[in-house]
């Protein structure tokens, strides 16, 4: 069982996801404005978080980046901001996905499903050791969760770090991008190339020059250029 913690001020939106998340046999959490959800964090430990871009007392923006300085959990964002510079400023404060209002019940809990089995697969994943990645000046170091540049930690977010290790991991193969949800995200369907490819074009520029070996593999996805 699950403990996921909902951030969401509409009170009656926030009861109808906790009945079925629930019924899903998961332990709820509620908070309505961002300062509760901090404290919530910390006290409960939850495995997954759903939370809302606008809050009262502190954004769910903000949130979201304060987390994400002492916590990998997996952050679920739902706005009603759907433009694509507002999605990617919350993916690159650390959301993992995002998810657009109005929503079906029945798209969050696949979303949810899907952040959580990745989660267990990667907890799985890390009582064996990855083999670290150098390419030049850029090693990246799957176990450690972590990346350098010319001996400089990148600031990459948890999905980023997972595009990279799968990518730099395996140069001059193309991935497709279902295969890259699936294996990232943990999406068994497409329908979510908008997710990968905004995460590449963020991950690219955290690469400076080394992001130019991301190469897009017309009509099928993406590759990490070999080293010549």
């Amino acid at each position: 069982m699950s403990t996921i913690l909902i951030v969401e001020d509409e009170r009656e939106l926030s009861q109808v996801v906790r009945r079925h998340l629930e019924d899903e046999g998961h332990q709820v959490v509620q908070a309505y404005d961002g300062a509760t959800a901090l404290e919530l964090v910390e006290r409960v430990r939850p495995d997954l978080l759903i939370l809302d871009w606008m809050l009262p007392k502190l954004d769910g923006l903000e949130v979201c980046r304060r987390v994400r300085r002492s916590s990998i959990t997996p952050i679920l964002m739902l706005t009603a901001r759907a433009e694509e510079v507002d999605l990617v400023l919350g993916l690159e404060v650390g959301a993992d996905d995002y998810l657009t209002k109005p929503f079906s019940i029945r798209e969050l809990l696949a979303r949810v499903r899907a952040i959580l089995r990745r989660v267990e697969l990667l907890a799985s994943a890390a009582a064996t050791p990855v083999k670290r990645i150098q390419i030049e000046s850029l090693v990246v170091d799957p176990d450690g969760r972590r990346a350098e540049l010319d001996s400089r930690e990148l600031d990459l977010t948890p999905k980023e770090l997972d595009l990279l290790v799968l990518l730099a991991g395996n140069p001059g193969r193309a991935f497709s991008r279902d295969y890259l949800l699936e294996s990232v995200w943990g999406y068994e369907a497409s329908g979510f190339d908008r997710t990968v490819d905004t995460h590449i074009l963020r991950l690219r520029k955290k690469l400076g020059e080394y992001g130019k070996r991301i190469e897009t593999v017309w009509g099928t996805g993406y590759r990490f250029a070999r080293t010549k």
